[in-house]
């Protein structure tokens, strides 16, 4: 059990509404409470325009809330003058990693934030050293970004942000613009991190292959949680995405299938060798 001591992130009653017009407000978060823990993984997901991302925002003052309260590491979002180092507490990974690199080779972009920073040079080198190291950048250090890959300059961006040695990251659909195999590269490299680093990760997904690894699964739907849980209850549970217009991950889907035809398959199947070795295991009985 978490203690309540390790709390990072805490929204508290939040409400938020996006201005449409100069009399008009399009409610996007409703009396949103949250809490968020050290080293944990959070998936968010939710049908489009259920507040995923509105939510994300907030947790890095790119927002703040109209009423209500976001802290981080106890700080109050609605503090400006604090939000150079809520930003340093929790950086963001966006959806194109394009907008993320600013320099023109992938060592200075790294660097970028922390000379912002003022850091001294040697500090500077060490960090880019080491989570160049980390994530397996070394040998592309000297290279332009934009002649990268989509998977090498998403881990880029990770970089820049893991320099700046975060408690936490918010991804906001880091993989939605990469091929398969640059899916798979950003997301074992952001687990690998996970489980080495202990850092938190807040993750906004569409891809329920992806929510199935995290810790703790939350699913909003118009601006409102409406179920949180370990993804073995949430991820399992076709009923309730399908009802918020979400899919399983595809052996859940596939396993809830075979059921219907007589398999007697766990329902906390979540993972595609689970399935195939629940499968198997069948079939050797038989």
């Amino acid at each position: 059990m978490v203690s309540e001591a390790s709390t990072i992130i805490e929204a508290i009653a939040v409400n938020f509404s996006y201005r449409e017009e100069e009399t008009s407000q399009v409610p996007a978060l409703s009396r949103v409470n949250l809490k968020v823990f050290r080293g944990e993984h959070v998936a968010l997901i939710g049908p489009n325009g259920s507040g995923k991302t509105t939510l994300l925002k907030l947790f890095n003052a790119l927002l703040i809330p109209q009423t209500g309260e976001v802290l981080v590491e106890g700080i109050s979002t609605s503090n400006e003058s604090e939000h150079a180092r809520i930003r340093q507490v929790c950086g963001m990974i966006f959806q194109n990693p394009d907008n993320q690199l600013v320099a023109t080779t992938v060592e200075e972009d790294i660097a970028f934030g922390l000379e912002n920073l003022a850091l001294p040079s040697s500090e500077i080198r060490r960090r880019v050293d080491e989570v160049a190291g980390l994530l397996g950048l070394e040998h592309l250090l000297r290279q332009p970004p934009h002649l990268l890959s989509g998977g090498e300059k998403q881990r880029v961006a990770i970089a820049g942000v893991l320099a700046m040695e975060p408690a936490c990251i918010l991804m906001d659909e880091p993989t939605s613009m990469l091929d398969p195999a640059g899916r798979r590269e950003v997301m074992s490299t952001m687990h690998n991190l996970h489980r080495d680093s202990r850092l938190a990760l807040v993750h906004v997904t569409h891809s329920p292959e992806e929510a199935v690894h995290a810790d703790r699964v939350v699913v909003l739907d118009h601006g409102r949680i409406v179920k949180e849980g370990p993804p073995e209850e949430v991820m399992t549970n076709l009923e309730l995405l399908h009802h918020y217009r979400l899919q399983g991950a595809t052996a859940v889907e596939l396993a809830e299938m075979l059921r219907k035809d007589g398999y007697p398959l766990s329902p906390q199947l979540l993972h595609s060798r689970e399935l195939v070795d629940s499968i198997c295991s069948l079939e050797q009985k038989s």
